[in-house]
């Protein structure tokens, strides 16, 4: 698996984290996101057979899927926006499922400063 960077931005108490072009088996880079704990997740992009799954950890080491406020994993098969539950110390996506070597996902993660 390739590891794909991330690029932050966004107005004064609100933060952007994105990862752009995310491919077939890629994990992006962890962003350190605890101090932001109103956070929603947008998945866009080219799928073939693959899913993204955010992921959570407090150490940087120890990954788990990430839910949203119904409990449902954050997995995407598809475009869509969601709330993430949780509030991590890292976040990070992790593509996998193998597809044809078409998927380009971008994923955005805003974030509030409280």
């Amino acid at each position: 698996m390739t590891t794909t960077a991330l690029r932050t931005s966004g107005p004064d108490k609100y933060v952007l984290v994105e990862w752009a072009a995310l491919a077939t088996e890629e994990i992006g880079d962890s962003a350190r996101m605890g101090q932001r704990s109103d956070k929603a997740v947008q998945v866009s992009g080219t799928f073939a057979a693959e899913s993204v799954t955010l992921q959570g950890s407090m150490d940087g080491t120890a990954w788990v899927a990430l839910t949203d406020y119904a409990g449902d994993p954050l997995t995407f098969t598809v475009a869509g926006m969601r709330q993430i539950a949780e509030n991590p110390l890292f976040i990070r996506p992790l593509e996998t499922g193998g597809g044809d070597g078409t998927t380009s996902l971008k994923i955005v993660i805003g974030g509030r400063l409280e």
